[in-house]
């Protein structure tokens, strides 16, 4: 790939943007200690030996001149480019970086990009404040800034809101209190709905028996009423999905058979793999997890119950449950991916690519040659035929082999208060990069 950078812009301390800079924070990507986007680049060639430490430069890497570079990869990677949109592959200004030391990412004086607003502040736990940028190569955004909070309470989101003292609500946040805004007339002019590029799905141990049995976890596929779930949880806010690529994101299958609610039938696997009267399951429900997530878990377990599988929901702190789902321990769980980039690689890889992956996800996803064909369609150059392949994959993993239970994607709304307009969320349903186009109108 050749890269031709636009030419004259410059981060927000007057500092041109060049080749240099992202050949300096892609290494960085790979060598520093405390890097988590690692993967976004490692399929340059030299990537791995660079993060290994058995060499200090990217091989793969050429500067061409102050503005063009070129990359080559170790294989083909159809997903390359739909990779650097994500956030972490942000361009850093190599000197200040550099000089910034431990100060980076902290310190908002040596914390600075090319885009729309400059960070003037930073308080941990509690928010930030942005200024409009006025070297930004757009040109200045919409409004002269935006105040962040960092909020967990719903309802003191919502009284904020009211009380005017905030623009953007997100209803994700409020639980069964977001209904007033949805239902009432109040706010309905200023109801904004994003389909959210994601999958809520319940994740199944096969390393933990029964699990292990396909059997069974068809069985727990075929006992849930996913409408209901829905419905019960999130208002009937979203659609339910069979796959593993949900509505919106670029290689969704329509076509999928349905994963019907079939009680008896789940009886009857259960019956056959020699479980007739059940068994018992611990379901992990994190401790900070939404009100939503663990009402979605208890109804689950209802659920199965009728079927005989006695689960006991466990709350359990957020660090213990992260370092058993990333041992592979946790037999079961529920949680949603969000797309972070527009490519099925983003959801299919990251759980079902290598052993290392459906580990970490405490699935524990066996076949070898199901991996091998996942991690073979990543170089398959052919667009169509490529998304020919995962699909058919999806339909094994999700439709034959049960290795997970797919629930259903989200609608996402925000109401705005009726000074902000226009509001329009990004792609894959989130609020964060649209900012810049906000315009405040001071009348209202």
């Amino acid at each position: 790939y050749t890269f031709h950078l636009r030419r004259g812009v410059t981060f927000s301390n007057g500092s041109e943007l060049t080749a240099s800079d992202v050949q300096y924070t892609f290494t960085r990507l790979l060598n520093h200690p405390d890097s988590c986007n690692q993967d976004l680049v490692m399929e340059i060639e030299g990537a791995a030996r660079l993060a290994n430490g058995e060499t200090d430069c990217l091989e793969g890497f050429k500067v061409l001149s102050d503005t063009d570079f070129s990359i080559t990869l170790a294989q083909p990677f159809e997903a390359f480019l739909a990779c650097l949109s994500m956030s972490g592959a942000s361009i850093l200004d190599q000197e200040t970086t550099e000089a910034a030391g431990d100060r980076f990412g902290i310190d908002p004086a040596c914390t600075i990009g090319t885009g729309p607003f400059v960070l003037d502040s930073w308080e941990a736990g509690k928010g930030m404040l942005l200024s409009a940028n006025p070297t930004c190569w757009e040109g200045l955004p919409g409004c002269a800034g935006i105040d962040m909070r960092f909020i967990t309470d719903g309802e003191e989101e919502r009284q904020l809101f009211e009380n005017g003292k905030m623009d953007i609500l997100d209803l994700d946040e409020l639980g069964m209190s977001a209904e007033y805004f949805m239902n009432g007339n109040a706010y309905r002019d200023q109801l904004c709905e994003a389909r959210q590029i994601c999958i809520t799905y319940i994740a199944l141990n096969e390393s933990v028996k029964p699990l292990n049995d396909v059997r069974v976890r068809k069985a727990m596929q075929l006992a849930l009423d996913r409408q209901m779930l829905l419905d019960a949880v999130y208002s009937g806010r979203g659609e339910v999905e069979n796959g593993i690529f949900p509505v919106g994101l670029k290689g969704h299958n329509p076509d999928l058979p349905e994963i019907p609610y079939d009680p008896e039938g789940a009886a009857a696997l259960l019956a056959e793999a020699g479980f007739p009267k059940g068994f018992n399951l611990v379901i992990s429900v994190r401790s900070s997890a939404k009100q939503q997530e663990k009402k979605l878990m208890q109804m689950a377990a209802a659920m199965w119950e009728k079927i005989g599988i006695r689960a006991d929901v466990e709350v359990i702190d957020e660090s213990l449950f992260m370092n058993r789902r990333k041992a592979g321990t946790l037999a079961c769980y529920a949680a949603t991916w969000d797309a972070d980039y527009n490519d099925p690689d983003n959801f299919i890889y990251t759980f079902f690519g290598n052993k290392t992956n459906t580990v970490f996800r405490s699935l524990c996803y066996p076949d070898e040659d199901i991996m091998g064909r996942v991690r073979g369609a990543r170089s398959i150059t052919d667009d169509q035929a490529r998304i020919k392949e995962y699909q058919e994959l999806e339909r094994v993993i999700v439709q034959e082999d049960a290795a997970w239970i797919p629930l259903f994607s989200k609608l996402h709304y925000y109401v705005r208060s009726k000074r902000v307009h226009p509001f329009q969320p990004s792609w894959n349903g989130w609020v964060s990069t649209r900012y810049r186009y906000i315009v405040i109108d001071k009348q209202q």
